[in-house]
C-alpha cells in the first residue's frame, strides 16, 4: 500500500509539473496575441526566464587553475605524457633530422634562451644569413678630401670634348698638350719642361699617350700624323702615317700603338718595324674619340661619335658591336681586377655609364648620371671607379661597384672635365678642364691595414725567395 502511494504520488507530481508547463506556453501564446492585457514588466520578465541567456560566459569555478598553469609552464613534458609512444618517437626523429639536435627548439615558452657552451656553432645558423643584400651596409668610413691637392694652370688647353689631352705615365710624369706644344710635370720634383711644339700653321695636338715604361710618349697632332718621343733624350723617334683626319685617341698595348682618327679610321702599328701598319680596323662612321686595351692585352674597346662601342680582338677582328649608347662614346675604362669588364660612357644626349661583360656583349649594369660622361678611370685600390662629367655641375663622381652607390663627388671646375688620368700608385687623379686648370685629387688613398698587409706579405715572399 505505502509502495503504491509514492508511485502514485510521484505521477501526480509530474503530471501537475506538465500541466503546468503547458498553462505557461498558453499564457506566452495568449500574451503574444494580446499583448496589452500584460503589464510591460510581466512581459519582460517571461522572456528572461524563457531565453537562458545570449552569450557564452565561462564558468570560472568549474576551471583548475593550477592545473591550466602547469601544463603551459611544463607543457612538453605533458603533451608527450598523453601521446602515444609511437608519436613520441616520430616527434624524436623529427627533430632529429630537421633540427640536428634533439634539443632544438623553434619556439618555447622560455623567458630566456639558455646561454651556449663555450665554442658552440650552431647548425641553424644559415637560416638567418641568406639575405644578406637586405641588412644595412657599412658605412664607408674612408676620407675622401672634398678640396684638390693641387692646382697647374693650363692656358690654351682645348676645351675640345673628342681629344684626350692627357696621360700620367709610370715615371710619375704627366703630360699635358696646350694646343700647339707638350709640356711634362714631374710630379716627384714639381720641374715642368716643354717636351716638342708642331709648327704648320693650324696644326695642333690632339692626343697623347703613354708607353707603359714610361719613357716613350705617342703624340698625335690634327695633321693626321703619329709622333713617337723619347723623352729621356727629348728627341722624335719616328713619325708614322696612315690617317686623313686629326688623330684624336690613341693606347699602347706593348710594342702596339692603336690611333683613331676623325675619318673612324684605327690603325694598330708596330712601332719596332718600318712598315708600321699591322692590321686597319674600320668599325666607325665617324671620329673615334675613345681606345683602351683590356688589361691583359686580349681585346681593344673603340667608341665613337657614332654613338657606337665596338669591341676588336687581338687580330683585329670586329667581336662586338655595342649601341646601346645615345651619344658618342668617348670614356672607356676596363676593370683592373677583371679583365672582361668595361665600362663606358655616353655624352650629352646619353648620361649613362654601361658597364660590360666583354666576353658575351651583355650590358650587366648601368646608372643615369644625369650628365655628360667624359672620362672614366677604375680604381686600383678600391672596388670604385670615378667619372668625370660636364653640365651641370662639371664634377667628378666616385661610385661604388657593383652597387653603384655615390661615394662622393668632387667639385671646383667652372667647365666640363675633359679628361683624367691616374698617379701610377693609384692613388691620385688629375683632372682637365675646360677651364683651363688641372686639378689634382686624392681620392683612393690606400688603406693602411691592406697596405701592412701587402707590405708584409711580400716580405714573407722575397725571403722565402732568397
Amino acid at each position: 500500500m505505502a509502495h503504491f502511494f509514492l508511485v502514485f504520488h510521484s505521477t501526480s507530481l509530474n503530471y501537475l509539473a506538465t500541466m503546468s508547463a503547458f498553462d505557461n506556453v498558453d499564457a506566452q501564446f495568449a500574451a503574444s496575441i494580446t499583448g496589452s492585457t500584460m503589464s510591460r514588466w510581466q512581459r519582460k520578465e517571461m522572456q528572461a526566464s524563457a531565453s537562458q541567456g545570449d552569450r557564452f560566459i565561462p564558468e570560472r569555478s568549474a576551471m583548475n587553475m593550477e592545473a591550466s598553469h602547469y601544463k603551459l609552464v611544463n607543457g612538453e613534458s605533458g603533451a608527450e605524457a598523453t601521446c602515444s609512444p609511437s608519436k613520441v618517437e616520430y616527434t624524436r626523429a623529427m627533430r632529429q633530422n630537421l633540427m640536428h639536435s634533439e634539443d632544438s627548439k623553434i619556439l618555447a615558452f622560455k623567458q630566456k634562451a639558455p646561454t651556449p657552451k663555450e665554442g658552440f656553432a650552431s647548425d641553424l645558423r644559415v637560416l638567418y644569413t641568406q639575405n644578406r643584400a637586405a641588412q644595412r651596409t657599412k658605412k664607408s668610413t674612408r676620407m675622401i678630401p672634398q678640396a684638390p691637392d693641387r692646382i697647374l694652370d693650363a692656358p690654351e688647353l682645348r676645351a675640345d670634348y673628342y681629344l684626350n689631352l692627357i696621360d700620367w705615365s709610370a715615371q710619375n710624369t704627366v703630360a699635358v698638350a696646350l694646343d700647339t706644344t707638350v709640356y711634362l710635370w714631374d710630379a716627384s720634383s714639381g720641374s715642368i719642361t716643354e717636351l716638342c711644339s708642331v709648327g704648320n700653321p693650324g696644326d695642333y695636338i690632339s692626343s697623347v699617350s703613354w708607353a707603359a715604361d714610361g719613357t716613350h710618349l705617342a703624340v698625335g697632332t690634327h695633321d693626321s700624323a703619329v709622333q713617337i718621343w723619347d723623352v729621356t733624350a727629348q728627341r722624335k723617334l719616328r713619325e708614322m702615317t696612315g690617317h686623313e683626319a686629326r688623330v684624336g685617341a690613341m693606347d699602347w698595348n706593348e710594342h702596339i700603338l692603336s690611333s683613331g682618327s676623325q675619318t673612324g679610321h684605327i690603325i694598330n702599328s708596330d712601332v719596332r718595324v718600318q712598315q708600321h701598319a699591322v692590321s686597319h680596323l674600320r668599325g666607325h662612321s665617324s671620329e673615334v674619340c675613345g681606345l683602351k686595351w683590356s688589361p691583359d692585352g686580349r681585346l681593344l674597346a673603340s667608341g665613337g661619335n657614332d654613338n657606337v662601342l665596338n669591341i676588336w680582338t687581338g687580330e683585329g677582328e670586329l667581336k662586338h658591336r655595342l649601341t646601346e649608347h645615345q651619344a658618342a662614346v668617348k670614356a672607356l675604362a676596363w676593370c683592373p681586377w677583371q679583365n672582361n669588364l668595361l665600362a663606358s660612357g655616353g655624352g650629352t644626349a646619353d648620361r649613362h655609364i654601361r658597364f660590360w661583360n666583354s666576353s658575351t656583349g651583355n650590358c650587366v649594369n648601368a646608372i643615369d648620371t644625369k650628365s655628360q660622361v667624359c672620362s672614366l678611370l677604375w680604381s686600383k685600390e678600391h672596388k670604385e671607379i670615378i667619372s668625370g662629367h660636364g653640365f651641370s655641375n662639371n664634377q667628378l663622381t666616385i661610385w661604388k661597384y657593383p652597387t653603384l652607390n655615390k661615394v662622393a663627388e668632387l667639385t671646383g671646375h667652372t667647365e666640363r672635365v675633359l679628361s683624367m688620368a691616374m698617379s701610377p700608385d693609384g692613388q691620385t687623379v688629375v683632372s682637365a678642364a675646360g677651364d683651363e686648370t688641372l686639378r689634382f685629387w686624392t681620392c683612393f688613398a690606400a688603406d693602411a691595414k691592406k697596405k701592412s698587409k701587402k707590405t708584409t706579405t711580400s716580405s714573407i715572399v722575397n725571403a722565402q725567395l732568397r
